[in-house]
């Protein structure tokens, strides 16, 4: 027989998740839906922050880290900080999501801006919390887009509350076995080495000799162990990094374009272009309501 109590007691104390010294700050929060697919970011990492994406719609796969994932409605994603992710969905079957990026998050035994430790697998099925999850994202997203008096407070204690329903979420989900393959240990290395010299000029000789090994072998493991050729990566990091500086800075084109690693502005424009489907202009004039200069 269903409970049918009018009132329910608080039976235990409460045990908050943060003190004052490690609290944690609400950065932004995001709603995609099919209609916004040229928005969506392309290969990228926050070095700053850690993410919460719950898919509430569509279905498609996720790069996170050097691992795919096929996703559905009802999936939680967690970034954290430093962590590769991409994203794929066909039109007819596009996302529809939504995503909150937290600051300033120190967990006991976790580095900082990290919601789960590495080699925790990233994807959660939320099952039954989904629609839970749903409307505290939903809240958050609508009163700061509406901009509310008192919305800053307020999606502080609801960021509380995901928080609280993520981490039980997390607590026993179970970690990736490590053991590896020669080409998957080479794929991460080559991700590892792009990651960090993306800004740079970079070819797949001058890749396979830092890394000791023929350019060849060098793309066939990388393939093998991400689904990208090295040049593919390497040009959806930088154009990831892009987005992240349109959206964030108020930097001149030609300096971002400069910063993450093309050669020329033109270049710069039309890779943007045939990759995100428009111009980095209108991109971010498209999220911060005007364009810089």
């Amino acid at each position: 027989m269903e409970d049918e109590r009018i009132l329910c007691f608080v039976k235990r104390e409460a045990q908050p998740l943060f003190t004052l010294e490690t609290m944690p700050r609400l950065a932004y929060v995001s709603r995609t839906l099919p209609s916004d697919r040229a928005y969506h970011s392309i290969l990228h990492a926050h070095q700053d922050l850690a993410e919460v994406l719950l898919i509430c719609g569509g279905a498609g796969r996720f790069l996170v880290g050097e691992t795919f994932y096929s996703v559905k409605a009802g999936d939680l994603l967690i970034y954290n900080s430093g962590v590769v992710h991409d994203e794929f969905s066909s039109q007819e079957n596009a996302i529809s999501a939504y995503c909150a990026a937290i600051a300033g998050l120190r967990l006991p035994g976790l580095r900082e801006n990290a919601l789960t430790a590495d080699g925790a697998p990233p994807l959660l099925r939320a099952g039954e919390e989904a629609e839970d999850l749903r409307l505290l994202l939903d809240m958050m997203y609508r009163y700061l887009r509406e901009d509310r008096p008192g919305c800053e407070a307020l999606c502080h204690h609801l960021m509380l509350a995901l928080l609280g329903r993520v981490l039980q979420l997390t607590g026993d989900a179970p970690r990736r076995d490590r053991a590896e393959t020669e080409p998957k240990a080479l794929g991460r290395r080559v991700q590892a080495f792009i990651d960090g010299h993306f800004s740079e000029p970079l070819t797949l000789q001058d890749m396979g000799k830092a890394l000791h090994v023929s350019p060849y072998y060098l793309s066939h493991a990388f393939k093998e162990a991400s689904g990208y050729s090295p040049t593919q990566y390497l040009l959806r990091r930088r154009i990831g990094e892009a987005q992240n500086l349109l959206i964030s800075t108020d930097l001149p084109m030609a300096r971002i374009a400069e910063q993450v690693g093309f050669e020329t502005q033109n270049y710069f424009n039309l890779q943007f272009s045939k990759h995100v489907g428009m111009p980095p202009g209108k991109y971010r004039e498209s999220f911060v309501g005007k364009k810089k200069p």
